[in-house]
């Protein structure tokens, strides 16, 4: 049974990372860590989790085994750094880091003391990707040549009500549209399992964007991928598809055209089918991620060694790379007269600021 510590006790703790672990056969939720204490004895009470700490170094030395990162992105590299410190592997959340050669050092310190750095990229293990997974490998629509993946909706909306009624600016909206928008947020999940079906990393890649809002990065992107075995990727996502409307809808799916099929998945209703000359073979649908299935990889890799499909630092690091470099690309391209004279927050890529993120209190559980 190995005992794994959790440093960061917000939201996507609590609704992905600590259930799974303890849902996950040979691990053992041992120990949680966050510099606000309230957080880390709520969360340690809430879960029968045997420690709850406010100060690193007593976590760390609380005999754990393996450590989880779910703290804020400004804080994974120190907390990685720590864990190399103690010899201990590491799972953390994406991004990796602020920047590239944060995330680059942090990749080093691991390699160097010869220990596990893994990408919390959950979307790899839902059955959907899996089996995509299986398929393309197996030449079941033949030589992929085109994806298509969509993820546009509202973020849970630009705007909330409070418990008065009165309607205000959604934080969680403004704070992942500060920290650099769609593409950095979501699209992460879709470059990283393009890269990962393919088997082929991005050659070059361009993008697009469009602001239904005034940020500086867009709320809506086109990015379009150059794989080295000749495929060609393209990735839609947005914030902004009905981030205004009563009643709003999301599209998220999956298209593979290869030269002897098609691979469709919609999570609409879960559908999921290969088209080929022999007909349509219909698959079992899911939903698009999976944390269970990502401690059962990293499980798996901590009694073993072997890392399987789990996302190692360097495929965190190039997905973030591409995804952040894509939207300063876009946001340098915008024409002058479309942008507002100062817009409310800055990019995450283009100044380090940070908002009300995926990893904080205030966050939910979207992507």
């Amino acid at each position: 049974m190995k005992k794994i510590g959790l440093m960061g006790c917000g939201l996507i703790a609590e609704y992905g990372h600590l259930p799974a672990i303890l849902a996950t056969q040979g691990l053992e939720a041992w120990a949680v860590y966050d510099p606000d204490p309230e957080r880390a004895y709520s969360l340690q009470r809430k879960y029968g989790i045997p420690h709850g700490y406010a100060v690193s170094s007593m976590f760390f030395e609380s005999g754990i085994d393996a450590v989880v990162v779910t703290s804020p992105a400004p804080a994974h590299k120190l907390n990685v750094e720590e864990a190399a410190h103690y010899g201990l592997p590491v799972l953390c959340e994406k991004p990796l880091a602020m920047t590239d050669d944060d995330a680059s050092s942090m990749i080093n310190t691991m390699d160097d003391a010869g220990l596990l750095l893994a990408t919390g990229f959950c979307y790899r293990f839902s059955p959907v990707a899996q089996n995509i997974k299986r398929l393309v490998m197996d030449g079941a629509i033949g030589e992929v040549r085109s994806l298509r993946l969509v993820y546009i909706w509202n973020l849970h909306g630009r705007d909330q009500y409070t418990p008065e009624g009165h309607l205000e600016p959604n934080p969680y909206w403004a704070g992942r549209m500060s920290e650099g928008g769609p593409m950095v947020d979501c699209g992460v999940h879709q470059i990283d399992l393009a890269r990962w079906w393919l088997g082929s990393d991005v050659a070059n890649y361009q993008a697009s964007g469009a602001w239904v809002e005034d940020y500086t990065a867009p709320d809506h992107m086109w990015l379009h991928l150059d794989h080295h075995n000749g495929a060609h990727t393209m990735a839609e996502m947005s914030f902004s598809y009905g981030h205004t409307v009563r009643d709003p809808l999301a599209h998220f799916s999956y298209h593979l055209i290869g030269t002897e099929g098609v691979i469709r998945y919609d999570r609409d209703g879960w559908l999921f089918e290969v088209r080929t000359r022999y007909g349509t073979h219909r698959l079992p649908g899911a939903g698009e991620k999976n944390f269970e299935g990502l401690y059962a990889a990293f499980a798996h890799a901590l009694e073993t060694g072997e890392s399987g499909d789990l996302p190692s630092g360097l495929d965190g690091l190039r997905a973030t790379q591409i995804a952040r470099h894509a939207t300063e690309m876009v946001i340098a391209r915008r024409l002058p007269n479309t942008a507002p004279p100062a817009a409310r927050f800055a990019s995450r890529a283009a100044n380090g600021k940070v908002g009300t993120g995926k990893n904080n209190r205030l966050s939910g559980a979207a992507c």
